[in-house]
């Protein structure tokens, strides 16, 4: 029986741990995710211990393609191995993403592509929702990690990125999940704390925004928000005051840089991107700015593999050299 060559692709982010198989089709074949365990009432894990989670998690992902498909034969494999697409990007969770990777494509005599964690995450949006973009456009990366707006130039492979404008001391998700673990929700927060708001608010406490042109501050406004904690707020309406604020910060953002720049179609990736309010409040306003916005769907929004396996296929196909 002829086997199907398929990519596998791997990313080792600072809280899961990812493997995902795609067709030089761009089908996906298996998408593997482990989140890694963070104990209650903390804010997250050290590099040490994320690196030492993912070490022992991606045999088992591994295993588990390996027993859930027989068709596919692994023909290149390329690994998330730093942050942005920067030379001095590092970050110690991503060593364990290369060192797999490359020890498999040693082995198995297939070339081994490096990428960063953000092009997978641009690249997994758009392939969520079947879209080549062409031209050059905006993406919004918010995650746990990072809160950045971005210049994306498509290139025959992968992207040129230029940071238009970014966080100046907390990201986005780091704001929600502070919040979140005050509330006493399990980390990461956001999706826990999205939960809390089951039917509609038609009021909210009013957090400043701290936009100043292209920086986005998060801590005064976290700061103003710890502080009405004491006041016996409902979660509910902590959680919607929270969301909102984020949306309003992310549109002051995109609006200060857009006067400098054309570009007027924007991709939203990272897991805050998946949040339900910050969506709708950032499609509604940005769409009268005459905007045309892209979420990336869901499932996709947060850390995956599938991303970076889709730009390994591009390599593939386009005979790029590996490593």
């Amino acid at each position: 029986m002829n086997k199907e060559a398929a990519i596998l692709g791997i990313d080792t982010s600072n809280y899961t741990t990812s493997l995902a198989l795609i067709t030089l089709e761009d089908e996906l074949l298996v998408d593997k995710r482990k989140l890694l365990p963070v104990k209650e009432g903390l804010l997250g894990l050290r590099q040490s211990e994320a690196v030492f989670n993912h070490i022992k998690e991606l045999p088992l992902l591994a295993k588990a393609i390996s027993k859930e498909n027989s068709r596919f034969e692994i023909v290149a494999i390329s690994s998330a191995t730093k942050p942005r697409p920067l030379p001095d990007s590092y970050m110690p969770v991503f060593i364990a993403a290369e060192s797999f990777g490359y020890t498999m494509s040693n082995l198995f005599h297939v070339p081994f592509y490096k990428f960063s964690h953000q092009e997978g995450h641009i690249q997994a949006g758009l392939w969520s929702l079947s879209l080549k973009l062409k031209r050059p456009f905006f993406a919004l990366h918010i995650s746990g990690g990072t809160t950045e707006l971005l210049k994306v130039i498509p290139k025959e492979v992968g992207y040129k990125i230029d940071i238009l404008g970014s966080s100046s001391d907390i990201s986005a998700g780091q704001f929600i999940d502070r919040i979140g673990v005050k509330l006493k929700l399990p980390f990461p927060a956001g999706a826990h704390m999205e939960a809390l708001i089951n039917k509609e608010i038609v009021d909210h406490v009013n957090i400043p925004v701290s936009v100043k042109n292209n920086s986005i501050s998060f801590s005064g406004p976290e700061t103003y928000i710890q502080r009405k904690l004491k006041e016996n707020i409902k979660d509910d309406l902590i959680a919607y005051s929270v969301f909102q604020c984020v949306g309003k910060s992310l549109y002051q953002l995109i609006k200060n840089a857009s006067t400098q720049d054309t570009c007027r179609d924007i991709l939203l990736v990272g897991g805050v991107a998946s949040n339900k309010i910050i969506r709708e409040y950032l499609s509604e306003k940005l769409n009268q700015e005459a905007f045309k916005t892209y979420f990336a769907l869901p499932n996709y929004c947060s850390d995956n593999a599938v991303g970076i396996a889709s730009l390994g296929v591009e390599c593939f196909k386009h005979k790029v050299d590996g490593n």
